[in-house]
């Protein structure tokens, strides 16, 4: 199934035309925040929207049926068909960080997506991938992906648990990774540093401020000093290195994938990914 895009403009062209939306679990799509002239709620107009389980009902016997009102056989779904993606070369950006976890993705792990815009490209890489579970940002707000890649492994340790995590988002909640080496879970973090807070960046061209002066923009600029989360993780206690190029980035992915314990992967990309 395709998942709605983060922003606003965006998950309202993947919605438009639609004549009856079904919320299953899930309540109606709205915007992330509200911001001047542009809709909060994102059902496009003349569009009816129907509940048709909540989450404390019987969800899978609700689509069931539904699948026998409509007369759908169980065997006429349409699946994703499972494929690699190519093993990316060259330079890093943040479509080769992504491609990579797409070809070495292994079955049954669990994602904590926190890549903000570093991670645009993580869906899509990995939709053909062997069957895993994504959990992402819900709320709004940022740092939620190193305790949440935390929380997984602790709760389902015979699975693998990749942590893609943008740099800044990383430091609100960078202490987690002392709790993965404390308890030696099995959590692999692809750090995606573009040394900007880029996704704030786009906010604030969203919400209409204008373009920024140098002032503000450096208040979102992450450099001078550059941090330095291969020193930070093994403060920490967790093995880190940066990749130098897509190949290395590559053979360090399926190397800490492989190995028990927390590893921590730098990937520095360009800030415009």
């Amino acid at each position: 199934m395709e998942r709605l895009a983060y922003l606003a403009e965006l998950a309202a062209l993947q919605l438009d035309g639609l004549a009856h939306l079904v919320l299953v679990d899930a309540t109606s799509p709205v915007s992330f925040f509200a911001y001047p002239d542009k809709a909060s709620t994102l059902v496009p107009e003349g569009c009816t929207v129907h509940t048709l389980a909540t989450g404390g009902d019987d969800v899978v016997g609700a689509l069931e049926h539904l699948a026998d009102a409509l007369g759908a056989a169980p065997d006429s779904a349409v699946l994703q068909p499972a494929s690699r993606r190519e093993r990316p070369t060259g330079a890093l950006t943040a479509e080769t960080v992504c491609a990579a976890l797409g070809a070495v993705l292994p079955e049954h792990a669990v994602i904590s997506d926190e890549g903000a815009t570093g991670g645009i490209y993580a869906a899509g890489a990995t939709a053909g991938a062997p069957p895993h579970d994504w959990l992402t940002l819900t709320g709004g707000a940022i740092g939620q992906g190193i305790p949440v890649a935390t929380g997984a492994a602790v709760a389902s340790p015979d699975r693998p648990v990749v942590s893609l995590q943008a740099e800044g988002s990383a430091m609100y909640t960078l202490q987690g990774l002392w709790t993965q080496a404390r308890e030696r879970l099995d959590v692999t973090t692809v750090l995606i540093n573009n040394r900007s807070y880029a996704i704030l960046n786009l906010e604030l061209e969203r919400v209409g401020a204008g373009s920024p002066g140098p002032r503000a923009q450096r208040l979102l600029d992450l450099s001078e000093p550059d941090l330095d989360f291969v020193a930070l993780a093994r403060g920490m206690g967790v093995p880190a290195n940066r990749a130098k190029d897509a190949e290395d980035l590559m053979a360090q992915l399926e190397r800490a994938i492989d190995e028990p314990g927390p590893h921590l992967i730098e990937a520095v990309v360009p800030a415009d990914f």
